[in-house]
């Protein structure tokens, strides 16, 4: 009996790949970095839930820096495991969930910041609404109060419009049936404060709002964070730029790379289905 002749290989043989190792391991190196980037957020979120109050634990979810750490968290690790698996297992279908969501998130942020650019008063408002927001919810999370003192320290400012906003707080109220010692005070982090001062003095602030600007200003920082926050943001307009640009970046080489492999997984599995057919019927 005859021996049946040999396929014979052709320009694109078995061994032969369209899938570029240095596109899949890019790809899955960068979305590991940020793998475990959000395993640690989310396990500092959680860590700064459990060390808070339980009567704390419900008191104001919406502006919990916690929350937000967990949420974000938990968002971009189910991202990057669709893009690690994906890239490493050359599955097409978690690649496209990376790449879809990527590019939802950057649309997204840029929308974002055409919205607040064109739409200024709006964003000026909103912003103004979570930081008397913030200020209600002053002695309730822990975590909210240091951010607020560091704002207020950081930009050399007291509340959202002037000092007199601390009223908004059951505690800093400054209505005669209030009980608390704290009536009419502002936090310590609105006070002038000695650069040659070592121990710093809590209680700075008390009877502040009882006073006029001028006699308070002598004190305390009376001009509010909004104003400050506007005139930082235009002050340093290149600064935020390179910040937003540093993080799209990293956003538009993940969905180059997403798009790029699997179009070269498509090619590797067309030249499979072609060389099984040509194995299949030689002539």
């Amino acid at each position: 009996m005859a021996k049946r002749a040999a396929v014979p290989a052709g320009p694109l043989g078995d061994d032969f790949s369209f899938v570029s190792p240095v596109a899949k391991y890019v790809l899955f190196f960068f979305n590991l970095l940020f793998w475990m980037i959000s395993m640690v957020m989310v396990a500092v979120g959680v860590y700064a839930r459990l060390l808070k109050h339980a009567e704390a634990a419900m008191a104001c979810l919406a502006v919990d820096p916690a929350i937000l750490l967990i949420v974000v968290g938990v968002l971009t690790f189910l991202i990057t495991f669709c893009g690690c698996v994906g890239s490493l297992r050359e599955n097409i279908c978690l690649l496209q969930v990376f790449s879809v969501c990527l590019t939802i998130i950057f649309l997204l942020q840029l929308a974002a910041g055409a919205l607040g650019f064109v739409f200024s008063d709006k964003a000026r408002g909103k912003v103004s609404e979570i930081i008397n927001g913030a200020i209600v919810h002053y002695r309730d999370d822990l975590d909210l109060q240091n951010l607020i003192d560091f704002g207020q320290k950081e930009f050399s400012c007291c509340g959202g419009v002037s000092y007199k906003d601390w009223s908004q707080n059951m505690y800093f109220n400054c209505t005669a049936t209030n009980p608390s010692r704290e009536r009419c005070s502002v936090p310590f982090s609105c006070c002038l404060h000695d650069a040659d001062q070592a121990v710093i003095n809590t209680m700075c602030g008390h009877g502040m709002q009882a006073r006029g600007y001028l006699e308070a200003s002598a004190f305390i920082h009376t001009n509010g964070c909004i104003d400050k926050l506007v005139n930082w943001t235009h002050s340093n307009l290149f600064l935020l730029g390179g910040i937003a640009l540093g993080l799209a970046l990293p956003q538009l080489v993940g969905i180059v790379l997403a798009r790029l492999l699997i179009n070269q997984i498509r090619d590797q599995i067309k030249l499979q289905l072609y060389n099984q057919q040509h194995r299949a019927d030689p002539w």
